[in-house]
């Protein structure tokens, strides 16, 4: 079975092994996180990325949240004069930029850990794809944290830059490949119309998923076998 759910953004991570259970998630299944495990709340989702290190059916794709961390990866270098030396102005905006983002519970739970789990957390962040495109009972997806942006449908795949697939927010009238389903987070769904908060959203090409665990609402784990949904 295959699994996708995104943007948990620091949700208690026995709460999410819990969801997994909850589905009969097992060593056979494979889930992907459409990106944004981290900021914003808790442990700033620490527990969780320390987890993922770990597993071998488990696959992040890059959000943007994770794309900031890495811009920050300089704080965690030793201290250096060519490392104080290295302080530019873009490298202090990178970090500015991502406490206004949610960032600090990040940094905050990460300082804590031992330099060299720093060192693995970003190095797996470095490796995590910005997409994946797979096949489940012959239906095609793309799996992707935030959509399509300057989509064209004869506009492929590996042709989009990192910020194209990092920060988008689709229009609810947007469509996209017509034979692929192309699954998504980053945009909260209750920003579609209240009637969709804490819901996913399918549309006949897209299927968004963050349902703004950000915000308070329960994250929804999707099955996309058979199309379950799953929340606690």
């Amino acid at each position: 079975m295959i699994y996708v759910i995104s943007d948990l953004h620091g949700y208690p991570h026995e709460k999410f092994l819990q969801l997994l259970k909850s589905a009969g998630f097992c060593d056979d299944d494979f889930l992907y996180i459409l990106g944004d495990v981290i900021d914003r709340n808790g442990d700033g989702g620490i527990k969780t990325l320390c987890w993922l290190l770990e597993q071998p059916n488990v696959q992040l794709i890059l959000g943007n949240h994770e794309a900031m961390l890495l811009s920050c990866e300089f704080l965690f270098s030793e201290i250096t004069d060519a490392n104080i030396e290295g302080l530019t102005a873009d490298k202090l905006e990178f970090y500015n930029t991502y406490c206004l983002n949610g960032g600090t519970e990040t940094l905050g739970s990460l300082r804590k850990l031992p330099k060299d789990t720093q060192a693995d957390i970003f190095d797996y962040l470095r490796d995590a794809p910005v997409y994946d495109a797979i096949t489940v009972n012959s239906r095609d997806y793309l799996l992707v944290h935030a959509g399509l942006k300057n989509f064209s449908p004869d506009k492929k795949i590996p042709d989009y830059t990192p910020d194209e697939l990092l920060w988008e927010s689709p229009e609810s009238g947007d469509e996209y490949y017509p034979d692929i389903v192309t699954v998504f987070g980053h945009t909260p769904t209750f920003s579609y119309g209240e009637e969709f908060r804490g819901k996913i959203i399918r549309t006949n090409t897209w299927t968004a998923i963050d349902t703004g665990a950000a915000y308070g609402e329960k994250p929804v784990l999707l099955r996309l076998d058979d199309g379950s949904e799953f929340t606690l």
